[in-house]
């Protein structure tokens, strides 16, 4: 077993959130990425699509994801899948700041519809 205490540079600030790597291929996962995700109340990420399954479960707060057209509020002990390829579009919900536990397999990467952009995830690797 390993235990894994978050340092600062494991905080990566985006203008929508900030995420903090957890278990990643760097600190020896070998199939499993996780890490949290800070969203201020009104903060609304980009629309992608990820190129993994992704589980993302609040922990504090709530988030709207918006995929296949619907859009739909995840709470505490809610846990939402998300399917490789789906776009989506997370913000967080209500005038609570949003702290949600993100899951997915190694390797993922984002896809921006719009531009066809290729993002890595370094929250993630």
């Amino acid at each position: 077993m390993r235990v894994f205490t978050p340092t600062a540079a494991d905080r990566h600030t985006t203008p929508n959130a900030v995420m903090t790597s957890l278990v990643t291929p760097s600190r020896g996962s070998g199939e499993i990425s996780a890490w949290t995700v800070h969203m201020e109340p009104g903060a609304r990420g980009p629309q992608h699509a990820m190129d993994r399954e992704q589980i993302w479960l609040p922990l504090s707060g709530a988030i709207t994801i918006t995929a296949n057209g619907g859009t739909q509020e995840v709470g505490p002990g809610q846990a939402a899948f998300l399917p490789a390829r789906e776009v989506r579009q997370i913000a967080a919900a209500g005038a609570e700041p949003a702290e949600i536990l993100v899951c997915m397999a190694n390797g993922g990467r984002a896809t921006l519809p719009e531009t066809g952009e290729v993002r890595d995830i370094p929250w993630a690797e």
